[in-house]
């Protein structure tokens, strides 16, 4: 995890170490400012003199010989310390931001780029909700946790070793203390993490949950008033917030007792040393009050150390689980890739269906069977069949949406599985039943269909798809803005934006997933005698479930339960196919009594 993490440091590196370093320095300070202070407190009261002179003690005399003069020169090194140590920790917090900042900027596009990679079987395995918190909550929080790792990690560690061989050297038997109290405080910190842990990893996946709720009531909000759910939806909400806060909270308690634990481990210590070191005092047995006070600082020192690496420690817990959901997106890979080889030539729109099996799950339930099917280049065909026969799983295995389970699906004469899948999916153009459209103007979005596409060629498939006149009323033209989502068109218009931006690609084969259900039968009838004039050469697809949209068709295919039921021509098929029949029979009937 920690490696495919790692990757996403990249130009920030650099900063990334300087940071540790930087600190190291503000600790060294802090270490040396009690030894001087100690000094300083000896030039005060000569009484209380160590029996050995510091070297900075012998510096300083040879410097001045004045009392005055050595306090002063003792305290403007302190100065001098100390502003250093405020120069390092400014400059630390510094580097670490800006370190922090762009790893996960690089994080968080690392793991979009690998997303917009994933196969639809991919994005099945994780839900749209689950996506978005590790985009951004979970994002965030090994941003956090990543910041204090790089200033307090090796910082606090490097305070912990120098000031207890600073403690050593002046009372080793005193200094045993600080050891051992590190040492419960340490498997204090421990525990209480592991602890807190699983409840974090809960709350993660609640965090999910909650997101869901969310997404799917702000995507639906027409749905939810137009019905009236407003309080069934919050109530909704609520009970996914709920269940975030419980786990959050049970998470909480273990990490807020860290802090009573660690600053009461801290006073016991405290309270040790000013009994023992005053004890060595009043006894005369080798401690001086200057160096009380050192050690005091020291054991501060020291035990600050230990709680600075125990709350890094804390947002480690935090923030493992998000960094593990992270780690997993980025190492997922797509269950569709190129061959060695790729092909990036297709010879024309033919498709072929050899034997072709299908399921969403290995050895799950088997959603088409056995289906076997030719297409010639340039032929009309439409697809009917009952809501659950795989219509739509069917055509999305020509542009390789899914790889077939057995058999093969060839474009041109080549498997698509040979194909670049670029390329492929450049010359098979699908316009899916579910259509989306993007904030931005008509223009815009009809140019994902060709980013290079000329005005006239702009124009040319708004009129094709029949877009073009309520383009034109709409006082903005292509420029008009379509809100999110394109809310501010209707269903009908959507589908024709759709259908436009389907056919700027140019593509050889051109699929139409019941993309005309919302438009009015003329429309419709206008829509395909516009793609028989100007596109004659290119592969029709046409899903439907009115009679009337497919049966001028070179042929239908007739679907039932994932198997071909029937496949002929409008004529052919009222005879030969009591599936067919019926459906034709009851639209007629359904239109004569209408009428």
């Amino acid at each position: 995890m920690v490696k495919t993490l790692a990757k996403s440091i990249r130009e920030y590196t650099g900063k990334t170490v300087a940071t540790p370093m930087v600190m190291i320095g503000e600790a060294a300070m802090e270490i040396f400012i009690p030894y001087v202070m100690s000094l300083l407190l000896t030039v005060i009261d000569p009484s209380d003199a160590s029996e050995h002179s510091a070297w900075l003690q012998v510096l300083v005399e040879r410097i001045t010989s004045t009392q005055i003069g050595q306090v002063a020169l003792y305290g403007f090194i302190m100065f001098l310390m100390a502003c250093l140590s405020l120069l390092f920790g400014v400059l630390g917090g510094k580097l670490a931001s800006e370190a922090s900042a762009g790893f996960v900027a690089n994080l968080r596009n690392d793991m979009y780029a690998n997303i917009q990679n994933f196969s639809f079987a991919n994005i099945d395995k994780f839900s749209t909700s689950s996506l978005i918190t590790r985009l951004t909550t979970d994002a965030s929080n090994v941003q956090m946790c990543f910041q204090m790792m790089i200033r307090m990690l090796i910082r606090s560690p490097m305070l912990f070793l120098f000031a207890s061989i600073m403690s050593f050297s002046i009372a080793p038997d005193i200094a045993w203390i600080f050891i051992l109290a590190a040492a419960v405080m340490a498997l204090g910190v421990v525990f209480i993490i592991s602890r807190a842990t699983p409840n974090f990893k809960r709350m993660f996946e609640r965090y999910d949950g909650l997101n869901r709720v969310a997404q799917e009531d702000l995507v639906g909000i027409r749905v939810v008033k137009s019905y009236v759910r407003e309080d069934h939806e919050i109530e909704k909400y609520r009970d996914a917030t709920r269940q975030v806060y419980h786990y959050s909270i049970k998470a909480e308690k273990w990490l807020t007792a860290m802090t009573p634990v660690v600053q009461g481990i801290i006073y016991i210590v405290m309270i040790l040393v000013l009994g023992f070191g005053g004890s060595r005092i009043i006894n005369n047995t080798g401690l001086t009050v200057p160096e009380l006070t050192a050690l005091l600082s020291y054991s501060t020192q020291i035990l600050s150390g230990i709680m600075m690496v125990a709350m890094v420690l804390n947002f480690f817990a935090m923030s493992k689980n998000s960094a593990d959901r992270i780690a997993e997106i980025l190492e997922e890979k797509s269950t569709l890739t190129n061959g060695e080889n790729p092909v990036t030539e297709m010879k024309d729109g033919s498709i072929d269906f050899n034997n072709v099996s299908f399921s969403y799950k290995k050895d799950g339930e088997v959603i088409l069977d056995n289906i076997d099917l030719h297409i010639a280049s340039g032929e009309t065909i439409g697809v009917i069949g009952a809501t659950g026969s795989a219509k739509s799983t069917l055509v999305s295995l020509i542009p390789r949406l899914y790889d077939v389970a057995e058999g093969s699906v060839k474009v041109g004469g080549v498997d698509v599985r040979d194909y670049d899948l670029k390329y492929l999916r450049d010359n098979v153009s699908m316009v899916l039943q579910k259509n989306v459209l993007f904030s931005g103007s008509i223009k815009e979005n009809l140019k994902w269909g060709n980013e290079f596409a000329t005005d006239e060629e702009i124009e040319s498939a708004a009129v094709a798809a029949q877009a073009k006149e309520f383009i034109d009323s709409n006082g903005r033209g292509y420029d008009y803005d379509l809100g999110q989502g394109g809310v501010n068109v209707s269903g009908g218009q959507k589908q024709r934006l759709c259908i436009a931006r389907a056919l700027l690609k140019h593509p050889k084969i051109l699929i139409f997933d019941d993309s005309t259900s919302a438009v009015d039968t003329r429309t419709d009838a206008l829509i395909r005698q516009s793609l028989k004039e100007q596109s004659p050469e290119v592969t029709k697809i046409i899903i439907a479930q009115r009679i009337a949209s497919v049966q001028d068709a070179d042929k239908i295919l007739v679907l039932d339960n994932g198997k071909v039921s029937a496949f002929g021509s409008h004529e052919e098929l009222l005879r030969t196919s009591e599936i067919y029949r019926e459906v034709a029979e009851s639209q007629m009937k359904g239109g004569d009594d209408n009428g």
